[in-house]
């Protein structure tokens, strides 16, 4: 069908196995983002979640974006609206916004660069040390790059509900039972979660450190799917997921998912494939606005 259709898979590391076995392209954010830019395809079937969908769709206009199912939203996305921020703003003369790709598309058309988790900090270093900062929606995120940097961003209490659920006590416990384990973390978990770990970075930066490094055990503190690329890359290593403090039906588990990412599946790929919907379609003038600071970050990045 892809052949047929003219058609690239793109999928997230947090999408199922079988959807990252039979993608054309498997990345984080902002590396999807990149092949969303340079892509001759004419058709690009999303695998992830409805924004990152909606940054193809405004990096390739006239491109038939995909998304297999229109109802795999984001918990941070929903945690700012484009009416929020644009109040937020006003309550803030003089502020520049910085929005998380993690954004809906009439989000970002109210931002003045976005970023991703692999590239905050490089692009926030680039803007001038006076210039007053919004950092939203992801406060983890924010109160890191603030650390790092030296800066004093306003931050938007947003969250990620995956990495928001990241248990300090197992990690803890994990620590105890696997001393030479490095232990690996995402950016968009909490402060005490950040402090106990090795390694802090994307996804992407996490995959590229265990590649690279000589030690056999790791610790993972993200989403769980980020295991299959880091198990299929890395064979002879072993990788620990972190579990959630309470999993969503208040028993123990020992993974941390995200239901939306999971919503993506082999047969609705076809699905979209075979039928060409559901298409993401956004308002021109929104697009107009939003595609700006996508298009500044990938050229500070």
């Amino acid at each position: 069908l892809c052949n047929e259709k003219d058609a690239i898979i793109l999928a997230h590391y947090y999408t199922i196995g079988d959807i990252q076995d039979i993608a054309d392209f498997v990345g984080d954010s902002l590396a999807l983002a990149r092949k969303a830019a340079e892509t001759d395809a004419k058709v690009m079937v999303m695998c992830g979640v409805h924004f990152m969908a909606e940054t193809c769709k405004l990096l390739s206009p006239d491109k038939t974006v995909l998304c297999p199912d229109l109802n795999a939203g984001c918990s941070l996305a929903d945690s700012c609206k484009a009416e929020d921020l644009r109040k937020f703003k006003e309550e803030h003369p003089g502020y520049q916004v910085i929005s998380y790709v993690n954004t809906t598309a009439a989000v970002k058309a109210l931002t003045d660069v976005v970023v991703t988790s692999g590239n905050a900090e490089k692009v926030v270093d680039q803007l001038p040390e006076d210039v007053k900062l919004i950092f939203g929606p992801d406060y983890n995120l924010g109160n890191y790059i603030n650390e790092v940097t030296g800066r004093k961003m306003l931050l938007w209490n947003g969250s990620c509900h995956v990495h928001e659920r990241f248990s300090v006590k197992e990690i803890l416990k994990l620590k105890e039972r696997y001393p030479e384990a490095v232990v690996m973390a995402h950016l968009e978990c909490k402060g005490p979660v950040l402090a106990l770990s090795d390694v802090k970075g994307s996804t992407a930066a996490m995959l590229q450190y265990a590649q690279q490094s000589d030690k056999q055990q790791f610790i993972v503190a993200t989403e769980a799917g980020i295991l299959h690329e880091l198990q299929r890359t890395c064979p002879d290593k072993e990788f620990i997921p972190v579990p959630p403090e309470i999993s969503e039906s208040g028993l123990e588990c020992s993974c941390n998912e995200c239901q939306y990412m999971k919503m993506n599946t082999l047969e609705k790929v076809y699905n979209a494939l075979k039928t060409g919907q559901p298409a993401i379609e956004i308002d021109p003038e929104i697009a107009k606005d939003a595609v700006k600071p996508i298009e500044r970050m990938l050229q500070m990045s």
